[in-house]
């Protein structure tokens, strides 16, 4: 029964965040709002707390094929690919470390795609960053085609023509089993069609990503050359100390999804540097940070650590919305404490608390 209960608030937790994914694709809202900036947060912290839990349930194994997953976990695959479409909109004044963060979560999600057999597409090699020379040369050779192989980039417009094909096709089926997962008594291998068929979806928008990342390294690399030239142009000591001081902002930390050590340096998507965390990592982490108490024998379970962590989280924006209406001097909210001072005035500590008294 416990392990039920855990797997239930594991697909809450993922199913919620999805729901919120798919309003934050659709809005006509700008990307750049202050709201949605909020939402793809929100949707982020749900969907990597959703990847720590199942890492730590251990649904994975690098050892299985596609036919041996439940057709309850197989929409777990897709946790790396929606935190790597997530991350791009993202607006932060580092748009190198969101590219390369979104790369991890993108070749993570296709080799475990492509691990399993959900897919059998080759995954291009991963492109380094060009240092600031290079990557001056590579700007000018993509305007003047100088350099260019011409029977490559014939092969590279062949393949986007076929994966443009291929997804839209795979957006039709999408759109008919997701009616007939309306119906009652849903068969499960159309619940099992439908999820795969997202994974194939999905794994064809991250190929696409992958390419234009790609194409925008040397852009953002030559962008970092020409900044530092004219920094140093008008290097002026008296103007850097009147510059204003600026918190430093918490680097972006990709999660994927691993149980050891040895799984974090194979779905390490070749990235083993970069700060991704185990279980255990996290898990020590946690209680390092003082967000989780140690174990105790009445309630050592993980998930409900995660779960508190969450809900603490969610307290904490509720709190900070309400400063922020308070402080905006928002008419319902002045409104609701006066209510709530008066009812207080009234009503004395424990009046209500009449049990067992004559």
């Amino acid at each position: 029964m416990a392990a039920e209960d855990d797997s239930k608030k594991l697909s809450e937790i993922f199913d919620e965040a999805l729901d919120v994914f798919n309003r934050v694709s659709k809005t006509d809202e700008a990307t750049n709002s202050s709201n949605i900036q909020a939402e793809i947060k929100r949707c982020m912290h749900s969907l990597e707390d959703a990847t720590r839990l199942v890492s730590i349930s251990g649904l994975f194994s690098s050892n299985e094929s596609i036919e041996e997953v439940p057709t309850s976990n197989i929409k777990y695959f897709l946790l790396p690919a929606l935190l790597g479409t997530l991350t791009l909109k993202l607006c932060v004044a580092d748009r190198l470390e969101v590219i390369t963060t979104a790369e991890v979560y993108f070749r993570d999600f296709l080799q475990r795609c492509k691990d399993y057999g959900v897919i059998d597409t080759e995954i291009p090699p991963a492109v380094e960053i060009p240092d600031e020379e290079s990557a001056t040369d590579m700007v000018n050779a993509m305007h003047t085609n100088r350099g260019m192989d011409l029977a490559a980039m014939a092969r590279q417009r062949h393949a986007k023509i076929e994966r443009f094909k291929q997804q839209k096709e795979l957006e039709a089926q999408l759109l008919t089993l997701r009616k007939a997962l309306d119906c009652e008594n849903v068969d499960e291998d159309i619940k099992r069609n439908y999820f795969l068929t997202m994974c194939k979806s999905f794994a064809s928008q991250a190929l696409d990503e992958l390419d234009c990342l790609d194409s925008e390294k040397p852009l953002l690399a030559h962008r970092a050359k020409l900044k530092k030239q004219e920094a140093l142009g008008k290097a002026d000591d008296h103007e850097s100390e009147k510059r204003p001081k600026f918190t430093p902002r918490r680097p972006l930390m990709p999660v994927i999804i691993t149980k050891d050590e040895v799984q974090k340096r194979v779905f390490g998507a070749g990235y083993p540097s970069l700060p991704t965390l185990t279980v255990q990592e996290f898990y020590e982490q946690r209680i390092n940070d003082g967000i989780w108490k140690p174990p105790t024998s009445q309630d050592h379970s993980l998930q409900t650590m995660a779960n508190d962590g969450l809900k603490e989280r969610m307290e904490e924006e509720e709190n900070a919305e309400k400063e922020k209406k308070i402080e905006a001097d928002d008419p319902e909210t002045l409104a609701q404490q006066r209510s709530w001072d008066e009812y207080k005035d009234n009503h004395r500590t424990g009046w209500g608390n009449r049990a067992n008294r004559s």
